[in-house]
C-alpha cells in the first residue's frame, strides 16, 4: 500500500492487492488479492474488486459496483452507482465456468463514463471517452467519444473528452484537443 492511501476500517484489502498512492477505499469494500489499483482511484461504499483485476489511475467507482476478473479499467474511468459488469457470456449453475480461462475480457479505455445502473456484457470494449447512459445495456463495442443509450445500447450522439455534446465524432475529437 502506498502513502496517502485511505482504507475505511470496514473495508477488506487482501494481502497481495497493490494500491497506488492516494487511493481511497470506503465502507464495506473488498479489494481482492492480485488486483492492481492505480494512484488516486476512489472506491465508494460496497465495491468489490475481484482477484487479478487491473484498475488504472484516477478511476472513480461509485457505490455497489463489482469489478469481476476479466475486466480492465484504464485511467480516469468513471463507474456510476450500481452499474454491472459480467464475465461469463452464458452462465449456468449446473455447468460452472469458474476461473480466468472461462472469462471473456472486457476493456474500458481511458476517460470512459459508465452511467448508473448500466450493464456491460463481457467481451466488449468501451473505447476512449465513450459515455454509456444510465440504465443502458452494452452488448457490443462502443466507439471512442460515442454516447450510447438503450437496451441494447446504440450510438445516439457524441461527447468530447470534457463531456460536451457534439454533432459528430470528429467534432468530439477536435473539441477534446
Amino acid at each position: 500500500m502506498k502513502k496517502g492511501a485511505q482504507i475505511h476500517p470496514t473495508a477488506c484489502v487482501d494481502e497481495g492487492a497493490v494500491l497506488g498512492e492516494d487511493v481511497k477505499v470506503w465502507h464495506f469494500c473488498h479489494i481482492s488479492t492480485g488486483s492492481q489499483i492505480g494512484e488516486g482511484s476512489t472506491f465508494g461504499q460496497n465495491v468489490f474488486v475481484a482477484p487479478n483485476v487491473k484498475i488504472g489511475k484516477n478511476c472513480k467507482i461509485q457505490n455497489n459496483v463489482s469489478v469481476y476478473e476479466g475486466v480492465e479499467l484504464q485511467d480516469s474511468v468513471f463507474c456510476g452507482p450500481s452499474m454491472v459488469f459480467t464475465n461469463v457470456k452464458n452462465p449456468r449453475c449446473e455447468f460452472p465456468q469458474r476461473g480466468g480461462d472461462h472469462y471473456l475480457k472486457t476493456l474500458v479505455k481511458r476517460g470512459a463514463t459508465l452511467g448508473a445502473n448500466c450493464t456491460v456484457v463481457c467481451g466488449t470494449t468501451i473505447n476512449e471517452y465513450a459515455f454509456v447512459a444510465a440504465g443502458s445495456v452494452v452488448t457490443k463495442d462502443v466507439p471512442e467519444f460515442a454516447l450510447v443509450a438503450g437496451a441494447p445500447a446504440k450510438v445516439v450522439g457524441w461527447m468530447s473528452r470534457s463531456g460536451v455534446r457534439c454533432q459528430t465524432q470528429e467534432e468530439a475529437r477536435l473539441e477534446s484537443q
